[in-house]
């Protein structure tokens, strides 16, 4: 493997051979301000509660995450988070190809009637708001309808045509010139959809006057223009035109597809609900429609009906990749991209990232020319509205606290892992830009932004391993920058999350490399995946631990690392498990102890929530573990007696003790579990001495007397 000696070789892409940029600078004024930053690693427990609360809901990595499809110490019932989205990123595996554009939306001549009596039958609106429609065509001739993409615009247009009786019904050509309305008009109806118009030539006020005048010579005659959100209008009345709901549509098109009797239960079915919850277009409500009346009559199977919704959903995101510039700007595509790496982020946050990618993107097209991005667009409804996605405020955890923020996210949260590897996978000309712009968020300041460029690179990696590891996480494993390794960290665990095969191989030969910057890599990303499987993983950390101990001038940022993952392990959810396979080990030489002893030490300074002057987390494990789980609760009492004992530890542990005779001053439950500790710590009478010494002398917080608790604690003592 190439990251067995990064410097001699690099990492490559497999596909070109070529090497990746340096992600810790990117350009001489990166290059300074990286000299400049300050890079310390961050602390590993620190590390870990950001990736619990930055990581996107479509992986849902957390205390309860779910590795290989079981909840880690728990019972392996369920599908994991990670499986369902990796079937999402590996896609729909339908062999049934469904059209969904709208391709007969801008052609032009003479719609046939069986069309119009065929729309009729199973069209579906707001009937009085219909009506008034009709009513302000009949009056006004001319009537521009506006409204996002597939919404039904067109089939509206044409049934008010249809309404009023014009015959026959011709669909104008959408690229003729506004001004050039007037002269395609003839008798009955008109239909123009999608009028393109730009700055230099919007539909004006005078343009609809000599329409309107051209269909009042015309008995009968009418014309419907349907424009988008970004229509370029000027000084013209626009009807905003109100979609019917999906369920409604689907309905609809069921009583003329299938027969009555069987409606009910069709729409009664699981994955009809689930469909209908997605947010899913009107024109994919009429597909599914097809569908569920192939199903009713058994020509589909149920599979089938389950698969729709993500062969739309995938069907949707090609589309939006394959417009061209006139229809869908690289500006918005660039949003999409950084919407489905933000998915349920400050709306704010996701578009400042996506004028970053808008750039990248700009150099790839043509990097002749200065990249440029417009200080003011489209208003962040359009923008939602295009990406399919809505706003809400939410609370955000941050470094001082929560706070709420406006945020974005798609309507159907398989959406953006569908998108990402469509990006990747699909249009390998954007590779460039986009690990670009991952290595300059993987050097962001903020959390978020760093977590969401791991999550983004582990739905590249579950797609493309090879190429991933090459292009991204590798460079960012054997940076200089602790920032980027920490990212590679992320990334590789959050790949592992997805259930893509190979990370424990990956991580287990970083560990044993001579390359410091990968072993650091590997022991955090064991502390992380490690409760899947603790015993490898403590093995994996023992080994690292004595190839330290064994060099004439071990790292120490080394061995703290070791100490914290361990000190991860044992408040994972299997700290039972870890507890005893410290133990079973803790005398086999001296690495060992001081691994299993720093990580033990560490893990008892932690308080729930991380408060100051929250309960001791292993002080509540300790209490709980006494009527539930003895061996847990004797295996801490034994690595606190060595960790007192030993004399490389003797310090630490105390003032860890002291701190838990405070946590007990205010806090009766911790100072009954403290109390029932105690006793178990004293086997002999320097252990006695110890602890009366440390009870007697311990002075208050901030020059306060002695805390009561530490008198009362004093009785718990057995005698000498």
């Amino acid at each position: 493997m190439s990251a067995q000696e990064p410097e001699a070789t690099g990492p490559q892409d497999p596909a070109t051979g070529e090497k990746p940029t340096d992600p810790a600078a990117t350009g001489p004024e990166d290059q300074e301000k990286a000299a400049e930053e300050p890079d310390q690693p961050q602390e590993a427990w620190a590390a870990r509660r950001d990736l619990y609360d930055h990581t996107p809901r479509s992986m849902r990595f957390g205390p309860d995450a779910r590795f290989g499809g079981g909840l880690i110490g728990a019972d392996n019932h369920g599908v994991s988070a990670g499986r369902i989205a990796g079937d999402v990123i590996m896609g729909s595996k339908t062999e049934v190809f469904y059209q969904f554009g709208g391709g007969t939306a801008h052609s032009s001549g003479e719609v046939p009637p069986a069309t119009l009596e065929r729309l009729a039958g199973c069209f579906v609106a707001d009937e009085t708001a219909f009506a008034a429609l009709t009513e302000r065509l009949r009056t006004e001739r001319v009537l521009v309808l506006s409204g996002p993409h597939f919404t039904g615009r067109r089939t509206a247009a044409l049934m008010l045509l249809h309404r009023l009786g014009a015959a026959p019904v011709r669909a104008l050509d959408r690229t003729t010139r506004p001004s050039a309305l007037a002269e395609q008009l003839g008798d009955g109806g008109h239909v123009l959809c999608d009028l393109i118009t730009e700055r230099e030539r919007p539909l004006r006020e005078a343009d609809l006057l000599a329409v309107r005048d051209r269909l009042t010579k015309q008995d009968g005659a009418y014309l419907v223009v349907t424009v988008g959100p970004r229509a370029a209008l000027e000084d013209i009345p626009v009807t905003t035109w109100r979609p019917p709901t999906p369920a409604a549509v689907l309905e609809a098109h069921l009583r003329v597809r299938a027969p009555a009797e069987d409606i009910p239960k069709l729409l009664s079915l699981p994955a009809v609900a689930e469909f209908l919850k997605r947010g899913h277009q009107l024109r994919e409500a009429a597909r599914y429609a097809e569908v569920l009346a192939r199903y009713a009559t058994r020509q589909a199977d149920e599979q089938e009906i389950e698969r729709f919704s993500l062969a739309a959903l995938e069907s949707q995101v090609q589309e939006w990749f394959e417009e061209d510039e006139a229809t869908l700007h690289l500006r918005d595509k660039a949003f999409l991209v950084a919407l489905a790496a933000f998915d349920g982020g400050s709306y704010a946050l996701t578009a400042e990232l996506s004028d970053l990618l808008y750039g990248f993107l700009q150099k790839t097209e043509n990097s002749y020319l200065p990249s440029a991005v417009p200080v003011f667009g489209t208003h962040i409804g359009k923008r939602l509205q295009l990406a399919r996605a809505i706003r809400y405020p939410e609370e955000e955890h941050t470094e001082w606290g929560p706070v709420i923020q406006l945020k974005a996210r798609f309507q159907d949260d398989r959406a953006a892992l569908v998108l990402l590897r469509e990006v990747w996978t699909g249009h390998p000309s954007a590779r460039p830009a986009l690990v670009d712009w991952l290595q300059r968020l993987a050097g962001d300041g903020r959390p978020l932004v760093r977590t969401r460029a791991a999550a983004a690179v582990a739905v590249l990696a579950h797609t493309d391993l090879p190429s991933a590891m090459a292009l991204v996480i590798e460079p960012w494993a054997t940076s200089t920058r602790f920032r980027h390794r920490l990212v590679a960290v992320n990334s590789l665990v959050l790949t592992h999350l997805l259930e893509t095969p190979n990370v424990p191989r990956i991580i287990d030969s970083w560990c044993v490399s001579d390359d410091e910057r990968l072993c650091w890599v590997a022991i955090r990303a064991h502390g992380l995946i490690g409760p899947e499987r603790p015993v490898e993983a403590l093995a994996a950390l023992r080994g690292a631990a004595r190839r330290q101990q064994g060099k004439d001038e071990p790292d120490e940022l080394l061995l703290a690392e070791l100490a914290q993952s361990t000190e991860l392990l044992l408040l994972s959810p299997v700290g039972d498990h870890v507890l005893a396979e410290l133990l079973r080990t803790l005398r086999d030489d001296r690495a060992v102890l001081d691994l299993a002893l720093n990580g033990f030490v560490g893990a008892c300074k932690r308080t729930a929530q991380d408060e100051p002057y929250g309960r001791p987390l292993v002080l509540d494990w300790y209490a709980q573990a006494t009527t539930e789980r003895p061996e847990a609760a004797r295996a801490i009492a034994e690595l606190w007696r060595a960790a007192l004992g030993d004399r490389g530890h003797t310090g630490p542990a105390l003032d860890v003790l002291r701190r838990w005779v405070l946590a007990a001053d205010r806090d009766p439950a911790a100072e009954r579990a403290l109390a029932a500790l105690l006793p178990a710590l004293v086997t002999s009478a320097p252990e006695h001495r110890r602890l009366d010494h440390l009870l007697r002398t311990m002075p208050g917080e901030d020059g306060a007397p002695p805390p009561p608790a530490a008198g009362r604690l004093l009785t718990v003592l057995p005698p000498r």
